[in-house]
């Protein structure tokens, strides 16, 4: 009880300006002029100011050509698999100025995908696929294909 008498009463003359408050106001003073506080004359700290925003707006700009370039891709990626489009990648990519390119990483990555999926498309991918197989696959696959030829050629020809 007397710790609560106590703070009412000193939080009250605190309020009056009897004691304790000068110290306050001392550093209130020194917070107000922040060249002061940073052991800066005015001129120094406000071209110091210029140069922070100076550097934020170019990481701004970096971080936006960065999240078009990825949008860009994105863009690539669905044209390619035949995805519906997605307006946020072409908002992102019309912020940055429509000059977005692929990086140059990302486009080898792709290229090397593409490469890729035409070699399994080929013939020599095919039969690297049936390495891959048992050999009662590949010979009923075989059989299959042997019956729907002779059937084929049995249908063409009548002296069969």
């Amino acid at each position: 009880m007397s710790f609560l008498l106590k703070s009412m009463v000193s939080s009250q003359v605190k309020n009056l300006g009897l004691g304790g408050g000068e110290e306050e106001k001392k550093d209130d003073g020194a917070a107000v002029d922040p060249a002061a506080a940073a052991g800066m004359t005015r001129e120094e700290y406000e071209e110091y100011q210029k140069q922070v925003v100076e550097e934020k707006m170019e990481r701004d700009a970096e971080f936006a050509h960065k999240k078009a370039e990825r949008a860009t891709l994105r863009v690539h990626l669905r044209e390619k698999y035949r995805l519906p489009k997605s307006e946020q990648d072409e908002n992102a990519i019309q912020m940055a100025g429509d000059d977005v390119d692929i990086p140059e990483e990302l486009r080898k990555m792709v290229d090397e995908d593409t490469v890729e999926e035409e070699e399994k498309d080929s013939i020599l991918g095919q039969i690297q696929n049936i390495q891959n197989m048992d050999m009662d696959t590949i010979k009923e696959k075989a059989q299959a294909t042997f019956a729907e030829m002779k059937e084929a050629a049995e249908q063409k020809c009548t002296v069969m």
